[in-house]
């Protein structure tokens, strides 16, 4: 049974933007020290904004070099040593580094040809989620398909993009190629709206809890209430890194308020709108399959990160447990990141 990691990182780097091209590379990151000589860090400079380089959220237990894909051998070696066979990769900016959407969306290309020059050293091994530039939905939907031929099986989304949530019209075409291109919608932990990460960051928690867990949330709860999964009736989501306990309580809430409306919600809401949740060993996950059916949970390490969502651990954690029949297991840690990511 091959065993499918739903959820890992890699590390932004110098590296990756020197696959930036043409253009894009007016808006390439510079580098700049620290003024504090004790400090002894150095920071990107882009666009105008300072932002970490290299510190933040990293896993301790993840060497530098297999986090930023400079040796994918020992990465892959790393991932035998966890009993891994295949890493679905996401990135690690998942806040906005600019206003400007052309100043991300000539990152995001030269990170999509990092990830690619990556993939072709471990075709069967490494995929990766694409970054799009919504600048330009034509741009976007050309970048997907420059992905799908370079082991790209997902379209990075945050829970919020600029001024606009998900289910709002000026996506649609990139949903409709994204529909074409048999890849999902993966809405990762993340908020791309600078003015609510600054509202949210006030909690004594540099509100995480608010920005990363709750707003992906909302926005699951979103795309099924504007209908968007029947506008693409053959477009998967993703909702990764947020935990799946919370499942429970969008399928009923959803119920009630489709009720309340005297709309049709019949059937399972995840099966029914091809929905995705990543779960934790921690969520209770005997209950969660209650309401989300055994096809829709999968199970990632997060890896390169050190935060509430990783435990490298976690597939043989799961693996390992006895309340669970081995026939769900097996679809959580296989058959369901294989049928959301498309492998």
């Amino acid at each position: 049974m091959p065993v499918i990691d739903a959820d890992a990182h890699v590390h932004e780097c110098d590296r990756t933007w020197e696959f930036m091209e043409g253009d894009d590379l007016k808006y390439k990151p510079g580098v700049v020290a620290s003024i504090d000589p004790a400090e002894k860090r150095e920071y990107w400079l882009i666009d105008g904004r300072v932002r970490g380089r290299g510190f933040g959220n990293v896993g301790a237990a993840t060497p530098k070099a297999f986090r930023e894909l400079s040796d994918i051998p020992g990465r892959l070696r790393h991932m035998d040593e966890l009993g891994i066979d295949v890493q679905v990769l996401y990135p690690s900016l998942l806040t906005p580094v600019s206003d400007r959407l052309e100043v991300e969306s000539a990152l995001w290309r030269g990170y999509n040809r990092w990830m690619a020059d990556a993939w072709k050293q471990a075709p069967e091994r490494l995929f990766w989620v694409a970054r799009v530039p919504l600048d330009d939905i034509d741009a976007a939907c050309a970048e997907l398909r420059l992905a799908k031929d370079h082991g790209g099986r997902g379209v990075f989304m945050r829970s919020v993009e600029g001024e606009r949530l998900l289910p709002d019209e000026y996506f649609f075409p990139l949903y409709e190629e994204a529909q074409r291109l048999d890849m999902p919608i993966c809405v990762h932990a993340s908020l791309g709206n600078s003015q609510l990460v600054n509202i949210l960051s006030q909690d004594g928690d540099n509100g995480n809890f608010l920005k990363f867990k709750l707003s992906v949330i909302g926005a699951c709860h979103s795309l099924v209430t504007s209908r968007i999964p029947q506008q693409f009736p053959q477009l998967r989501f993703g909702f990764v890194e947020v935990s799946a306990d919370w499942v429970p309580y969008v399928v009923r809430e959803l119920q009630k308020r489709f009720a309340w409306k005297g709309w049709d919600l019949s059937g399972q809401v995840l099966r029914d709108n091809r929905i995705y949740v990543a779960c934790q060993t921690d969520d209770d996950i005997p209950h969660i399959l209650k309401y989300s059916g055994e096809d829709n949970i999968m199970i990632g390490t997060d890896y390169g990160h050190a935060d509430t969502s990783t435990d490298l651990e976690a597939i043989r954690e799961l693996q390992a447990r006895e309340d669970l029949d081995p026939t769900v297991i097996r679809k959580i840690v296989d058959d369901n990141p294989r049928a959301l990511y498309g492998l």
